[in-house]
């Protein structure tokens, strides 16, 4: 069966070179050139990744990457000539797996690649799995989050590092920690992609004062997931 890999950029020369390392790698490289057609090729080829780059005629890759989420878990890496914080917090938020910054080396690009692909294929071993807490399914094999019966929509990395906190009750995780728990060891970005996530997850569960576990902040440390009921 045909892996489909998706390189989103109107560079032709960045398509050329990733086209090239995509294929060493033993996927099928699909190409598109502006957001539309992204959108259009995602659609066609069901790809196994999409690397997306963020200045892109027609539909920027943000946009492209909010319509894709609304329908898909696909993962994304975004890549652009961008390299502020803003741009980059903002990938994450909207549902990217991962970002790079060009200029960049393709042999990197191909890491992040296989790590993403890597963590996914772990997930996918694990279905079946859920956690439970007074007031708290997580479920790893289908993704789901509900507190007190309420689903909550949570990214992939989101609910991630939510399984990873929850399966360890009262132990201390550094950012670093975290970073190579639900990121890999081969994820190139730095402890504030924790924060952000752990503020978003925090906002999006809305966790009431009643039920007897919460996610804790240990200053100048990281992170826990505190229970009262284990």
């Amino acid at each position: 069966m045909k892996k489909f890999l998706l390189i989103a950029d109107d560079n032709e020369g960045i398509l050329d070179i990733l086209k090239t390392y995509v294929s060493k790698e033993g996927y099928n490289p699909i190409v598109a050139r502006d957001g539309e057609e992204t959108l259009l090729k995602f659609a066609e080829y069901q790809p196994v990744l999409i690397l997306l780059d963020v200045l892109m005629p027609k539909k920027d890759g943000f946009t492209v990457c909010r319509e894709i989420r609304q329908n898909s878990s696909v993962p994304i890496i975004m890549i652009t000539a961008k390299g502020e914080d803003g741009d980059r917090i903002m990938g994450l938020d909207i549902g990217a797996d991962d970002y790079i910054v060009k200029p960049f080396n393709p042999s990197e690009v191909m890491a992040r690649v296989r790590a993403v692909l890597r963590r996914l294929d772990i997930s996918e071993e694990q279905s079946g799995d859920v956690i439970h807490y007074p007031g708290l399914v997580i479920s790893l094999s289908d993704y789901e989050v509900q507190i007190e019966g309420r689903p909550v929509s949570l990214t992939k990395k989101e609910l991630e590092l939510l399984w990873v906190l929850a399966s360890n009750p009262g132990k201390v995780f550094s950012r670093d920690n975290l970073l190579n728990s639900v990121w890999g060891y081969e994820y190139f970005g730095d402890a504030r992609t924790v924060d952000t996530h752990i503020k978003r997850l925090r906002s999006k569960m809305n966790i009431p004062d009643k039920l007897p576990w919460d996610i804790k902040t240990i200053w100048g440390v990281g992170y826990k997931f505190e229970s009262q009921s284990r």
